[in-house]
């Protein structure tokens, strides 16, 4: 699988409060690795050099913070669950079950969320 940079900015401009419709999987995971590429440096540079990286790192992560749930939901669409699984990410041994949710492949075909994403 070759990682497709061009989705991270396609999930901030065109999807950004988008929660209709399906996410493929390489649109999910690609803008979770660009926001782990963000946010484990900034975290890093806060802790050893400066509070001002801790700053940037907490605005940063409050700028994503919809289109990351946004992203997820439509993520669970292409799969065929509801949006509001997703709020079970929190709840401990069910995130598992949610990861694997994220992690499977999409519906093929039509599903009550829209046109399969891959266009196949």
């Amino acid at each position: 699988m070759t990682i497709h940079w061009s989705w991270y900015p396609t999930v901030l401009k065109k999807h950004y409060a988008d929660f209709n419709g399906r996410a493929r999987r390489q649109e999910f995971w690609t803008f979770t690795l660009v926001n782990l590429l963000i946010t484990i440096p900034l975290f890093i540079l806060g802790q050893v050099v400066s509070s001002v990286f801790t700053i940037a790192l907490s605005l940063y992560s409050l700028a994503v913070l919809v289109p990351t749930i946004a992203v997820g939901v439509r993520r669970l669409h292409d799969v065929g669950k509801s949006g509001w699984w997703y709020l079970l990410i929190v709840v401990t041994f069910v995130q598992f079950y949610v990861l694997w949710l994220l992690a499977k492949n999409g519906q093929s075909g039509m599903n009550r969320y829209g046109e399969n994403p891959k266009g196949v």
